[in-house]
């Protein structure tokens, strides 16, 4: 983002630097004015640099937005320009052009529309010895609707990347909270049941080896699927199924001891609401294994509602990340969630679609 920004600001320099600089043409051609008009054409040069000199150090009062001397130099400037008058006659009103080049563009629009219209007219009606200055009103308005127009396109330029690095910034922030979910729900199950297993299985070395080494068996092949996992939700791609969750949640709760009373077919849930209610079975189940020191667990499914309910110690509903990071997928799907306690012991999980 700070390489973004000082892209932009090294653009926007150069750009303003080039108009700066071409803007000091008007002071030149006013010298040209005073050179054919004046009798005393050192004096009137003298205040047409002194003008270009003010011009230059309020360009650079606004590079660094220092509000206060900047408006003093315009200021200055718009004293020096009616200074000018006698001396350049209707030439003079390039100069007035510079100054409303800098101002308008930081006035109120009916303020500045005002300013120019004046200053054109004024251009135009004032007792000339060559006549009206249409060339010099003209100038007048044709710069301050141009540069007018560029501070416009800045400040709209600006905008745009100042809102794609806020953009980046969400996009980098929300994959951050995708992959933190993710790894939860993802890991948070095989975990579990790679706990409840290994102790499981050093119960058993003793009194059961064959079956200690079944357990040990399941114990790896867990591993190796939490490791898949986690390289899936790294890379953003990651598989669950309903008829999957429900047949890895009946091992850990065998592994557990918890009776499982959980459906043994998907068909009543469309295709559409498959891999979410797999999310709700996985983190239900693995909430099950982990806190409820229940007896018997249930899971119902019906075309639109997925319930998760236990026997357990239940308890108020607490706010981890599991439950959180399901709540937002299941949000995100256009769902309502509920979790908390049933009487007189338990806990219920339930979302609908």
């Amino acid at each position: 983002m700070d390489g973004t920004r000082d892209v932009q600001r090294w653009v926007r320099g150069w750009r303003l630097r080039l108009l700066d600089a071409g803007m000091l043409v008007y002071p030149a051609v006013t010298v040209a004015g005073v050179l054919q008009h004046s009798s005393d054409a050192l004096a009137g040069c003298l205040v047409v640099v002194a003008f270009a000199i003010g011009y230059l150090l309020a360009a650079a009062a606004a590079a660094r937005r220092a509000v206060r001397p900047f408006w003093l130099l315009v200021g200055g400037c718009a004293v020096l320009f009616a200074a000018a008058i006698p001396f350049a006659h209707a030439d003079a009103f390039f100069l007035a052009a510079v100054v409303l080049s800098l101002a308008v563009p930081r006035l109120p629009r009916r303020a500045g529309i005002a300013l120019v219209a004046v200053s054109a007219l004024a251009a135009v009606a004032g007792p000339w010895p060559d006549g009206p200055g249409w060339t010099q009103a003209v100038a007048l308005v044709f710069t301050v609707l141009v540069v007018t127009v560029f501070a416009e396109a800045i400040r709209a330029n600006t905008a745009l990347v100042e809102a794609r690095a806020e953009v980046a910034r969400l996009a980098s922030e929300a994959e951050r909270t995708r992959i933190a979910r993710d790894l939860h729900d993802l890991l948070g199950h095989s975990l579990t049941a790679i706990t409840v297993k290994s102790t499981l299985a050093r119960r058993l070395v003793t009194t059961e080896a064959a079956r200690a080494g079944e357990e040990m068996a399941a114990v790896e092949t867990l591993a190796r699927q939490a490791l898949t996992d986690v390289r899936a939700a790294v890379s953003g791609y990651r598989e669950v199924t309903l008829a999957g969750e429900l047949a890895r949640g009946r091992e850990l709760l065998r592994a557990c001891g918890v009776a499982a009373d959980l459906p043994t077919a998907t068909d009543a849930v469309g295709p559409a609401h498959q891999e979410l209610f797999g999310w709700v079975v996985r983190e239900g189940l693995t909430n099950v294994a982990r806190h409820a020191r229940a007896t018997r667990c249930s899971v119902t499914l019906s075309a639109s509602t997925v319930e998760v309910v236990d026997d357990g110690v239940g308890g108020p509903p607490g706010a981890g990340s599991g439950l959180d990071g399901l709540r937002e997928r299941v949000l995100a799907a256009g769902g309502d969630f509920s979790a908390g306690p049933v009487p007189p012991h338990g806990w219920r999980l339930r979302v609908t679609v």
